[in-house]
């Protein structure tokens, strides 16, 4: 069984309290077990804004730093726009989980962000 961790990041207060943390669980945890994946810990962002860059953000921060201190490759999230909703910030972020050898797979479409494609124009840019 394929060990990962789960990132999770809501932008408003408001949603701290709302459904958004059982949502995406439910969404990370179906693709999880469909995928003989144990998710070993979950990290969170609460009332963090998708456009935030990296440093600005806790709960990612200590995602990366713990799964390069325990050797996880993988990192799921429910859909990429909990990665980031800025194109420069997730492309940025993306980049950084591949420079570590992670892929971050978006459970609701079961796609790997960290796949790639260095033709995309934004990516050579960045």
């Amino acid at each position: 069984m394929t060990q990962a961790v789960s990132y999770m990041r809501c932008s408003g207060d408001s949603q701290v309290t709302g459904d958004t943390w059982e949502r995406q669980g439910d969404a990370i945890q179906r693709y999880a077990s469909a995928n003989e994946i144990e998710v070993t810990r979950e990290f969170r962002d609460e009332g963090v804004t998708g456009k935030m860059e990296l440093e600005n953000r806790a709960g990612l921060s200590a995602c990366i730093a713990y799964v390069q201190e325990t050797g996880i490759k993988l990192v799921l999230v429910e859909s990429s726009d909990r990665l980031a909703r800025d194109m420069i910030v997730a492309e940025v972020v993306v980049r950084e989980f591949q420079k570590i050898g992670v892929r971050v797979v978006a459970a609701s479409g079961g796609i790997d962000l960290t796949e790639g494609d260095d033709s995309n124009p934004t990516a050579k840019l960045i």
